[in-house]
């Protein structure tokens, strides 16, 4: 063979391997083109999403007393404190109560991760009320979980405390200066 034919045949088979390399080196893949069309989440988009969903669901699961499914949205440190109380008495599954509604009243950064704020309303026997709580969800790894449940507060205070029967009313407070 002459050296202008080894030049054409090495050419001939460069360009015949050149698209076989740029799809193995990812050039070309579709994946690229979705990828491009929609970028990755901000992290405190991300944060806030994912708080949102794990609360979600634990309300979910409160509704419909599936414990397991609550236990799963929750951080495994907590889950063994979690077996011991949830279906007692005063646990977020307790058999004597159901929860008719929940909401997610907000969700805002804090020290230990998003704070999820919601109400939750509670009817035992014929009673019904409206408790405010506070989540903390955090990222556990590559996961988002619950780390934490506390009280919250109320956005408004529906009434002052009841006194008891025979208690004098409450002093009024004076204007200093009269």
């Amino acid at each position: 063979m002459r050296p202008t034919h080894r030049r054409l045949a090495a050419t001939a088979a460069g360009l015949m391997l050149l698209p076989v390399a740029l799809v193995g080196c990812g050039i070309g893949d579709e994946d690229e083109e979705k990828s491009a069309a929609k970028p990755a989440r901000a992290p405190a988009e991300e944060a806030t999403a994912r708080s949102r969903e794990r609360v979600q669901a634990y309300l979910d699961a409160m509704a419909a007393k599936d414990v397991a499914a609550g236990r799963s949205q929750l951080c495994a440190l907590l889950h063994d404190g979690f077996d011991l109380g949830a279906t007692g008495p005063n646990g977020d599954f307790a058999d004597h109560f159901q929860v008719p509604e929940a909401a997610i009243t907000g969700i805002r950064s804090g020290p230990q991760g998003q704070e999820v704020s919601v109400s939750v309303s509670v009817t035992v026997g014929k009673r019904t009320v409206a408790r405010p709580l506070v989540f903390t969800v955090t990222r556990d790894g590559s996961d988002w979980c619950i780390a934490g449940e506390a009280p919250g507060r109320s956005a408004t205070p529906s009434s002052p405390p009841p006194r008891p029967e025979g208690s004098p009313p409450p002093i009024p407070a004076s204007s200093p200066g009269v």
